[in-house]
């Protein structure tokens, strides 16, 4: 089987689309039906590559289709920032990272249609936040509405003035698809890129 030039992104977000229009190959997206329930003491990593690799099998159930899955688990202190969900919980998570370290884990999965194997990265950007007023933060949250993005931040909108740095070795990891890694895994499974 010869490996197949479209690309079936595991996910509905549009974040993740945008992203992966930066590669210049033909995809389409497709919703993953997939369980995303905490496991025990699972970390962050391990839970964001558990459900990368899930979304891609979920999706995967034709023959022959090059599925790309991706989740990202925002942590502080260990504990996991869920998305918000309404501007009180944004309003409250921003509290608590304010002045301090949240941690993003970006898994990106390829599984190989050919034998079925997936190809995983795992990235971990360090976000340092700046000390955030009640104001700031409540302009902030007014402003970008935040509230499907884990941590509640939007860092490709006005976000970025929440922090005093980013520490990272992949840009687009933060914003939820790790496109240096999954360029490296697609060039490496045989893929055409320009």
């Amino acid at each position: 089987m010869t490996l197949p030039q479209t690309l079936v992104l595991a996910s509905t977000s549009r974040y993740r689309a945008q992203l992966l229009e930066r590669l210049a190959v033909p995809f389409v997206q497709c919703a993953p039906h997939v369980d995303e329930s905490e496991r025990g003491n699972e970390g962050g990593a391990d839970r964001a590559l558990r459900l990368a690799i899930a979304k891609a099998d979920a999706v995967a159930a034709e023959p022959g289709k090059l599925v790309v899955g991706s989740d990202q688990v925002a942590t502080l202190d260990g504990a996991i920032l869920h998305k918000p969900g309404s501007v009180e919980r944004a309003q409250e998570q921003l509290r608590a990272s304010s002045g301090r370290e949240v941690l993003f884990h970006t898994a990106v999965s390829v599984r190989d249609p050919r034998d079925g194997k997936h190809h995983t990265h795992v990235d971990v950007t360090t976000v340092h936040f700046r000390v955030l007023d009640e104001t700031t933060i409540d302009r902030y949250v007014g402003h970008d509405m935040p509230l499907d993005c884990a941590g509640s931040f939007k860092c490709e909108g006005l976000g970025i003035a929440l922090f005093d740095r980013i520490d990272t070795r992949d840009p687009t990891a933060l914003v939820g698809l790790p496109l240096i890694a999954l360029a490296r895994l697609l060039r490496k499974l045989g893929l055409d890129l320009p």
